[in-house]
């Protein structure tokens, strides 16, 4: 398997691109969001706190590079209308968009099912599942008309091997990887339109440091580590790349 760890991006990979992060506030969707724009792209930022879009918007404007914009969208609420909304606001300012990394997440902290409930599920399964699912779907003519648009869904080793305590997260994660393998599917004959996902694995990001308080951080991956593979999976040279699920490896 190929894990893209060392791909080496041309600085114009993402030029004239129009790309939506989800997520992007904090982690790897912060990070995301500086390595699309460092390498061309003009970014949507998505989040559900206004103030961290902002700084992440303030570093991006100190690069001088594009400018990016902010769309704040709490989805755990989030109605179809509100994403038709999101996608009108994104057609009458660019005409287009030609990507998606849907990196937003919840979870609570690990617990036994017996603990776990409704409630916490169903925000798992919106924000984790449905969310990234609706999102997708109300893009998708502006992505059909893209000559070349990628979707990167996270994915988690925990939806791969489900284990003990991860509950209604493991479920949602393991949708994902379902969700990607039938979209890739369904857009097989579609040469201008893929979907794949990425596992990050143990990264030093805000949600990692919840659920696993005593490690050390300074060991761990930092999220510019894994920004090969984004850079790879949402250019050009992975225009053929459908379908995959990807495990982030990183030497540290």
């Amino acid at each position: 398997m190929n894990h893209y760890s060392d791909y080496s991006p041309p600085d114009n990979l993402l030029q004239n691109r129009v790309i939506l992060v989800t997520g992007a506030g904090q982690g790897l969707g912060r990070a995301a969001a500086i390595a699309f724009a460092k390498h061309g792209a003009v970014i949507i930022l998505h989040g559900r706190t206004t103030k961290k879009l902002e700084r992440v918007y303030d570093e991006i404007e100190t690069l001088g590079i594009t400018q990016p914009v902010i769309y704040p969208l709490n989805l755990e609420k989030a109605s179809e209308n509100d994403y038709n909304l999101l996608v009108q606001a994104i057609a009458e300012q660019f005409g287009r968009l030609d990507g998606i990394l849907h990196n937003a997440a919840f979870l609570h902290g690990p617990s036994p099912m017996e603990s776990q409930t409704l409630e916490q599920w169903q925000t798992l399964l919106q924000v984790n599942l449905i969310a990234p699912f609706a999102l997708t779907k109300a893009c998708l003519p502006l992505l059909k008309a893209a000559p070349d648009a990628s979707i990167i869904m996270t994915a988690s080793s925990h939806g791969q091997r489900p284990t003990a305590y991860w509950g209604g997260f493991s479920v949602a994660k393991a949708g994902v990887e379902a969700l990607v393998k039938i979209q890739a599917d369904e857009w097989s004959m579609l040469p201008n339109l893929r979907i794949n996902a990425l596992i990050p694995g143990a990264v030093n990001t805000p949600q990692r440091a919840k659920t696993h308080p005593g490690e050390i951080k300074k060991i761990l991956p930092q999220p510019d580590d894994l920004m090969p593979a984004y850079l790879f999976l949402m250019g050009p040279d992975s225009n053929t790349v459908n379908g995959e699920i990807i495990q982030c490896q990183v030497q540290h």
